[in-house]
């Protein structure tokens, strides 16, 4: 057995990805590779129901899974790396979830992957990452940093799907109520989506601005 063999036969790992076939296959890719699987998961409640019993060593998940299938992968990595930091984190997926992703990047400090399933060209690549992410390490795909950067160049770009809807609403001129009543979801939920957007456009409590307007204002602004 070579010294990677053997690294790799003490790497537990976990799986979540909504599609069986590509989850059951990363299962046989991971044991092929000589990793433990301890781990295969539908959805990201699952998952973060199973890592007690689980106890992985790295988590490889899909960014959009069940229910939403928006940004529910990626926001359960950033939850492990919280309650969990001895966990690395592997994102696999076929999207670039930007807004979480600055998150879980940003306040990690290794141990952190983000890889696009379309661009990994082989099982020898998809080992390295995992065992880098194992040992402390961060994996990133080029896509993912140019991304990234690109974020940080416009602060709009760093809103999630939710905050970018509550934010158009918010330019229709609709109160917290009818922004409510439009997403089917709590008021509570969207004071915490407006509060959110303030903070991600850099808008601070003032006795002068209105924030709110300038919210919309930076939205519209071409």
């Amino acid at each position: 057995m070579s010294e990677q063999d053997d690294t790799a036969a003490t790497i537990r790992v976990a799986v979540a990805d909504d599609s069986v076939l590509l989850r059951e296959g990363l299962v046989r890719l991971f044991d092929e590779a000589g990793f433990v699987t301890v781990g295969s998961y539908g959805d990201a409640d699952s998952l973060l129901a199973g890592l007690l019993e689980s106890r992985p060593d790295v988590v490889v998940l899909d960014v959009r899974m069940p229910p939403g299938y928006r940004d529910e992968g990626v926001r359960a990595a950033v939850e492990i790396r919280r309650s969990h930091p001895g966990i690395g984190v592997l994102l696999l997926s076929q999207y670039v979830e930007s807004a979480y992703a600055d998150e879980l990047l940003g306040a990690a400090t290794g141990g952190v992957g983000y890889l696009l399933k379309d661009r990994v060209a082989s099982l020898a690549e998809l080992q390295d990452a995992i065992t880098r992410v194992a040992s402390g390490g961060t994996v990133l795909d080029p896509q993912v940093v140019q991304q990234l950067l690109a974020q940080r160049r416009d602060p709009l770009a760093s809103l999630t799907p939710r905050e970018g809807d509550v934010l158009q609403l918010m330019a229709e001129g609709i109160t917290n109520q009818g922004i409510a009543q439009r997403l089917v979801v709590g008021v509570g939920a969207v004071e915490k989506n407006v509060t959110a957007i303030f903070s991600k456009l850099g808008l601070e409590a003032s006795a002068s601005d209105h924030r709110r307007v300038l919210a919309v204002l930076r939205y519209l602004r071409p």
